[in-house]
């Protein structure tokens, strides 16, 4: 990072200074005692309730200051939101010593500096419930001043659109802009409410490795490091679902794990390389009765976290409501480019790019150029929340053969904005067809297919023990977010996305 500080930083330095000469710990220990914050003086305030708010003890930062000369009028924010302070001169400094609000307050004292403050909760002659400030104490100088956002009645109207520093100083972009905190906020609502849906069912909220010896659950390039201790490769998760699956073995019925996941892919305004999962598993379930239940929890989750189930996202009303459409795919790549793609081997389904002009690479098989002529054809079309369903079996080495149409399996992808929210399986748990199915993930990575599954002995021996029939699902918690929260970006619902590093000349 750069060493050099601005004229506006010098300055700040400068004062920090004085307050020191005065006596002034710019910086003193957590002892001021808070009594109350913004949102409940200004839900909570009224003739009736004054005698409640006579005493109050408020602590944030300085957003805003308006001069009057004897008197000033002061913008107060905290986590839950921003509140006027009123502070009159002769009321701060009895006596003839003005220090602490002719220099303090008014030379001194910074936007961006935290205080706290003490006095009592009054309406101005404007309607607006304001403290009136007895006393203010220093908390934290800011050296660094806040960046400019546009505001027209206290609610910001333009705010810092830069992705380099929105991503980059997410802390000052939380400061400036409410409306980044509130979809945070949201995704905690979020999250809480997907696991109030599954622990009211009995499910078990488990955790799984991290760092694991093999790559396992998902077809992707996972991050490789070295555990010295032991002196072997580790790999950051690229899924948990090998690891849930073995719990279903042991005898729990339903288990479920947010799971920080890493995968060394590209980036995009869908993809970060860590990103969250949720991934549960059913014993003595179905993908049909997965489907049932995943159109419940998200229409559950979008009440919990909007007051309503639809969204919108961009130009896009997306609903919520349930029951979601259920589309084969083969069935939707018919229906968006003519072409009928079921039954043509490796051959034909490259010479289907070719008619398509889809660039596909030689090292991958036929499951991969169907997921090709998907994504790049048919995924942007389904807007409202669909279910593509019945995969080739080529495309899905971890999911049991389809029960009456022979080279399918029972799998679904949750379509939703044009882009895959959650995929899901009735889970493969014949040990010798998952044994065949890991050895064909073999040759497609001796091909060169660097995303293809490496064969892990260990969830086979747990198989050979006996799993039960078992519905399985993996939904992306960001992408949900971003429709839940009105994003159009992976970005906007992390809240520290990965970027390269940072220019320092």
């Amino acid at each position: 990072m750069q060493a050099n500080h601005s004229e506006q930083e010098l300055v700040r330095r400068d004062k920090l200074k004085q307050l020191e000469a005065l006596g002034i710990n710019a910086y003193p220990a957590p002892s001021f005692k808070i009594t109350h914050n913004a949102q409940e003086i200004k839900e909570g305030f009224s003739e009736e309730t004054a005698e409640q708010f006579k005493n109050i003890s408020i602590a944030g930062r300085i957003m805003g200051v308006r001069d009057m000369g004897k008197a000033n009028f002061a913008v107060l924010q905290d986590a839950t939101g921003r509140i006027q302070l009123y502070l009159k001169r002769d009321e701060l400094c009895p006596g003839d010593d003005k220090t602490q609000f002719n220099t303090v307050w008014k030379k001194l004292i910074d936007l961006g500096d935290i205080i706290g403050v003490t006095g009592y909760a009054f309406i101005t002659k404007t309607g607006e419930t304001s403290i009136h400030v007895e006393s203010f104490t220093l908390l934290a100088k800011a050296l660094r001043p806040l960046p400019v956002v546009k505001e027209l009645d206290g609610e910001v109207f333009d705010a810092v659109s830069d992705p380099e520093f929105k991503y980059r100083q997410r802390y000052a972009d939380l400061i400036v802009n409410p409306a980044v905190r509130e979809t945070f906020v949201k995704m905690t609502k979020m999250k809480a409410a997907i696991r109030n849906f599954l622990d009211e069912r009995g499910a078990l909220e488990v955790d799984t490795p991290v760092l694991q010896s093999i790559p396992g659950g998902a077809s992707a390039r996972p991050f490789i490091t070295h555990h010295n201790a032991l002196d072997m490769p580790l790999y950051l998760r690229i899924a948990n679902e090998l690891y849930l699956k073995r719990l279903i073995v042991g005898g729990f019925e339903w288990v479920y794990e947010f799971s920080r996941n890493f995968r060394n892919e590209g980036m995009d305004r869908t993809h970060n390389p860590e990103f969250t999962i949720l991934e549960w598993y059913t014993a003595y379930q179905d993908y049909f009765w997965m489907m049932d239940t995943t159109e419940k929890l998200l229409e559950t989750t979008a009440l919990a976290v909007n007051g309503t189930t639809s969204v919108t996202v961009g130009d896009n009303t997306i609903n919520f409501k349930a029951p979601f459409a259920r589309v084969s795919i083969f069935d939707a790549i018919q229906q968006h480019t003519g072409k009928e793609v079921r039954g043509l081997d490796e051959a034909g389904l490259r010479q289907v790019c070719a008619d398509l002009n889809i660039s596909v690479p030689n090292n991958i098989g036929k499951g991969k150029l169907i997921d090709e002529i998907f994504s790049e054809r048919c995924e942007q079309h389904y807007i409202q929340p669909t279910f593509i369903m019945d995969y080739p079996v080529e495309m899905s080495p971890l999911t049991k053969k389809h029960r009456s149409e022979e080279g399918l399996v029972e799998r679904f992808e949750l379509m939703i904005n044009g882009k895959e929210i959650a995929n899901a399986y009735s889970e493969l748990n014949d040990p010798i067809d998952q044994r065949a199915r890991f050895e064909e993930q073999v040759a497609l990575l001796e091909r060169g297919d660097d995303e293809a599954m490496f064969i892990d002995q260990d969830f086979l021996r747990a198989l050979e023990y006996g799993m039960p029939p078992t519905a399985g699902i993996g939904i992306g918690i960001e992408r949900l977010a971003m429709l839940l929260t009105g994003q159009q970006a992976i970005q906007d619902v992390l809240l520290f996305p990965q970027m390269r590093p940072e220019k320092t000349t």
